[in-house]
């Protein structure tokens, strides 16, 4: 009896998962077909069990490519090609050079050239991290800016409530800045191109900051103050000192950072001026795949080891649930239940916008999720009046870059997460307050600010 008691107890997370499953099925019963209902219900499940880690997350991510077939959702040949998407080499890249970065200790000189501007406390590192982390990913993806930053977060500190924190500014850093500018982010560009094919008038680059500065500032200020919360008091005295100089290896790894950098930011700008670049996965490919060269490289086989390969698992699950979105049809009936938001005064409106397309782009990749939403939202733009309804657009589109709770959400959230040090109950209670500020934050600057801009 007592071993079956422990059984039990054992299995309860799971239990839980299952019974919320069970619940949002039967309260979507009434108002979806069967089949998006049975979405909904194992989107919740799976949710559950990522919160509460009943099972390593891994293990988790693969369950779609069970679950989507058994219940009818997709079928397996639908599923599987999502864990095999192209974007996922560029994280295999780029996990690579992080690796050989944390191998031959450069991340120690990183760490120290860029605390030496800020104050050396829990809460001056994390505005460091975060501040550093945004501005770069304005100009370049912020994927690859979380990837190059993560192992100087990961290693400032051996205290294990400081390194959450200092991994969840440099992920939360590098979504906040990648709204910036139009090729901070995917979503960007996908309102921009949508916008283009509908023959709607396009934001130029200048005008795109200018409108997007103020939330950048005010997240960049208030995102950073929450998460030095309950860590103000930590000791930092093994943080920081003076810099320390380089030897050979570090110095070749070195040049080498600074190579792709530069490779990064010529591509973006050859993008804009001659409308022609190189995939930004095969460049970061090709560099992880570097670091194997005799010579040259720093990595063997073995090395790979410490690839997270639950990441790139969870990364097919995200897609996963985009197609299954867009293949059972939930996207547009969730578009019709949405209706009503039309016919409410403009600031709720955003944020109605604002709160559903944060909280849904949680349980899938936000790039997919922007796919989705930007033609569901657009019927509602189409009615309103003026340039109200760009606004609409503009709003979905930073909402879905400011989902900071579950690692599925954006891409620097996974790659944190890449870090096995943060435990996702911690990131979806912090990130759930950071959700409410950037909701609240684009909406009270779309309603104030944006219409005297556009």
């Amino acid at each position: 009896m007592r071993d079956l008691f422990l059984l039990m107890k054992d299995f309860r997370p799971i239990i839980y998962a299952i019974a919320l499953g069970l619940l949002f099925f039967a309260t979507s019963f009434s108002f979806f077909t069967v089949t998006q209902a049975t979405l909904i219900g194992l989107i919740a499940f799976l949710v559950t069990l990522w919160t509460n880690e009943a099972l390593p997350l891994g293990a988790v991510s693969l369950l779609p490519l069970i679950l989507f077939p058994i219940f009818g959702v997709l079928d397996l040949e639908s599923v599987a090609p999502n864990y095999s998407k192209s974007i996922i080499f560029l994280f295999l890249g780029g996990f690579m050079l992080a690796i050989a970065i944390e191998k031959i200790k450069l991340h120690e000189y990183f760490s120290a050239k860029l605390l030496s501007f800020f104050p050396n406390t829990p809460m001056g590192i994390i505005y460091a991290l975060a501040i550093t982390s945004a501005l770069l990913s304005s100009i370049l993806s912020n994927t690859t800016i979380t990837l190059m930053l993560m192992p100087i977060a990961l290693f400032l500190s051996s205290n294990i409530k400081l390194k959450i924190r200092f991994l969840l500014a440099t992920a939360y850093g590098a979504s906040v800045g990648g709204i910036l500018t139009p090729i901070g982010t995917a979503p960007n560009l996908i309102l921009l191109g949508f916008l283009e094919d509908k023959n709607l008038p396009i934001l130029a680059f200048g005008e795109w900051v200018y409108m997007m500065l103020p939330i950048v500032a005010v997240m960049l200020l208030v995102i950073p103050w929450l998460l030095s919360m309950g860590v103000r008091n930590e000791c930092v005295k093994e943080v920081g000192g003076e810099v320390p100089s380089l030897d050979g290896d570090q110095k070749r790894l070195y040049g080498i950072v600074i190579a792709l950098s530069v490779v990064l930011v010529g591509n973006t700008f050859m993008k804009q001026i001659f409308d022609f670049s190189l995939d930004e996965k095969m460049i970061l490919l090709s560099f992880g795949l570097m670091m194997f060269l005799p010579k040259v490289g720093f990595l063997t086989w073995d090395d790979t080891r410490n690839l997270p390969y639950e990441i790139i698992f969870l990364f097919g699950a995200g897609f996963s649930i985009a197609a299954a979105f867009g293949g059972t049809g939930l996207a547009g009936a969730i578009a019709l239940k949405l209706s009503f938001i039309s016919t409410m005064p403009l600031f709720w409106m955003f944020i109605i916008v604002a709160l559903s397309v944060a909280f849904s782009t949680e349980v899938t990749s936000n790039t997919a999720l922007t796919s989705i939403a930007i033609p569901i939202f657009y019927e509602f733009a189409q009615n309103i009046p003026g340039n109200q309804g760009t606004l609409l657009l503009m709003v979905a589109t930073v909402a879905a870059s400011y989902a900071f709770m579950l690692p599925i959400a954006t891409p620097p959230n996974a790659i944190v997460m890449s870090s096995r040090v943060i435990p996702i109950a911690t990131m979806a209670n912090v990130g759930f307050k950071a959700n409410i500020i950037g909701i609240v934050v684009v909406a009270v600057v779309a309603y104030t600010l944006w219409g005297a801009m556009l």
